[in-house]
This record gives structure tokens, C-alpha cells and sequence, in this order.
């Protein structure tokens, strides 16, 4: 268990937050739940890039920002669903993502997730990934040990150094891969990785995958199409604060509205130093 009970934390930060989120949550579990008794009026359109966008999209995206304003007008709001021409002249702000895993959530895959972090010159600094379906949250600073939230009986829990240290298995590794068919590119490195050491294979969706590594459930997650920065801010933080990190094909950590556009290249996310080195060395 990566997870051990704690005692909530006195952390104003952390608890607005939380309470954001598990408002959140609610809101999407019941656009879910219309969305699988009533497809066929639930609202989705598509965007330029054809991908799609549902009415849950924005109902989430609408109440995230207002409880943020509440909460503080210090930090302006880059949300996937919202206005950002102005975002070069941030330093810092709140990176949201309302709905990740749009694709899932209309799969009727129950692994969609609600991304929320804090850039702080170009640097995730606080990082929340909320699971809707599983009702908890991840969130934490960078550089302290994540928590982990459940928001039906709202207890905490605290990531466990000593015991996530002496899980790791070297003698295999759990490579977080899409649902979707995957690229040659994406072939070729699981072929060159499985001639490191052998591979066990974990589908997921969305960043529900980052979670899945904060309980040691994936070792490494190697991404090789397109995401935005709204996908994996929250992961990395969460990851870097567990001794792994999220790094591009030149071995270095992803940066945030540091560029003209929000499109990451690709990147291979890991949970600890010893995978990255494997990882790498299948590139």
C-alpha cells in the first residue's frame, strides 16, 4: 500500500483545493451518470482539432474558476476550456484541465480525470489530480510527499517513501500504455525495452495513469503522441515529488508556458531514477 492513513493537514492551500475538487468531482460523477442514461442528448461538439468537447467539459471548467476567483484573485486561470491570449504575460497561474480523458469519458471508460496544478515561472509547484469515478484525490507541493484524499468518508493518506523504496521490482517493468492502437514509434521502444527487461503492460486513459504510478501500479509511462501542458503538469509534480519525473527524448524535465504553443513533444514519465535509466536506454 503506497498510501498509510494520516491526520488531515493543517494547510489552508490543500484544503480549499480539496474542497474544490470534491465539488467538482460530484459535478462530473452526474454528468457521467446523464451522459450513460441519456447520450443522446447529451451535449458534445468538436473542436478545430476535431477532438471532442462535452457539455461536462464546461460545467466543470465553470465551476473550478469560479471557486478559484473565490479563493484568491492572485492567479489567472489556463484552463483547456477557457480564454488564454494573455497567458505569455503570466508568471504565474492555475493550469486546469476540467475534464482529461474526454476520449474515455465517452468510451464509457470510468478513467477521466480533473487536472489541476499552480505554474510558478515556468515550474509546477502544487499539483491535484482528482479521479472522479474512484472519488479521491492526489495533491500535494512539489518536493513534499503527495496526500491522497478520499472524499466519501473524508479521511487522507500520505505516500509511503520507505515502503514505495522497497517495492520496486527491478526484475520486470509496468509500462502505462493507451487504450488506443498504439504508433511504430511506440512499438519499436516496447521492443528495444523488452529486450532490457521483461515488460508487463497496464491500460489506462488519460492522466488516471499518473495515479496508477503514484500507487506503483506503472513504473514508466512513455507518451509518443500528442498531449498539451494541461495533461502532464499535475502528473509531474506529483511524480517529481516521489523521487521519479517526466522527462522529454533529451532528458530533461518538461517546462510550462515557457513556448507560442501549449503542445508538449513526446516525453517518458517514470517513478523512479533506476526505470528512467531502462527507459532511456530504449530510446
Amino acid at each position: 500500500m503506497m498510501f498509510k492513513p494520516c491526520i488531515p493537514p493543517n494547510d489552508l492551500m490543500l484544503n480549499d483545493i480539496v474542497n474544490t475538487l470534491s465539488g467538482a468531482i460530484d459535478i462530473l460523477r452526474q454528468q457521467y451518470q446523464q451522459f450513460l442514461m441519456q447520450s443522446e442528448t447529451f451535449k458534445i461538439q468538436h473542436k478545430a482539432d476535431q477532438s471532442a468537447v462535452t457539455q461536462a467539459d464546461f460545467y466543470v471548467h465553470e465551476y473550478v474558476s469560479r471557486q478559484l476567483h473565490q479563493l484568491s484573485q492572485q492567479y489567472p486561470i489556463l484552463s483547456e476550456e477557457g480564454v488564454f491570449d494573455e497567458r505569455h504575460t503570466w508568471d504565474s497561474f492555475w493550469l486546469l484541465d476540467p475534464l482529461d480523458g474526454t476520449k474515455e469519458f465517452l468510451a464509457k471508460r470510468p478513467e477521466f480525470t480533473i487536472n489541476l496544478s499552480l505554474v510558478e515561472q515556468g515550474k509546477t509547484t502544487f499539483a491535484a489530480i482528482a479521479v472522479p469515478e474512484k472519488q479521491c484525490i492526489y495533491i500535494g507541493y512539489l518536493g513534499q510527499m503527495p496526500f491522497k484524499y478520499h472524499t466519501l468518508d473524508h479521511t487522507w493518506s500520505i505516500y509511503d517513501k520507505h515502503d514505495a523504496n522497497t517495492s520496486i521490482n527491478i526484475d520486470h517493468i509496468s509500462v502505462g500504455v493507451s487504450h488506443r492502437s498504439d504508433s511504430k514509434k511506440m512499438s519499436h521502444f516496447l521492443d528495444k525495452l523488452a529486450l532490457i527487461k521483461p515488460l508487463k503492460f497496464v491500460r489506462a486513459g488519460s492522466a488516471y495513469k499518473f495515479c496508477l504510478m503514484l500507487e506503483h501500479q506503472i513504473d514508466v509511462y512513455p507518451r509518443f503522441h500528442p498531449t498539451c501542458e494541461w495533461d502532464t503538469s499535475a502528473g509531474q509534480c506529483l511524480l517529481e515529488s516521489i523521487g521519479g519525473g517526466l522527462w522529454s527524448n533529451k532528458h530533461t524535465a518538461f517546462t510550462y508556458n515557457q513556448r507560442e504553443t501549449l503542445l508538449n513533444g513526446d516525453f517518458i514519465a517514470f517513478t523512479h531514477m533506476e526505470y528512467a535509466k531502462y527507459a532511456f536506454n530504449a530510446m
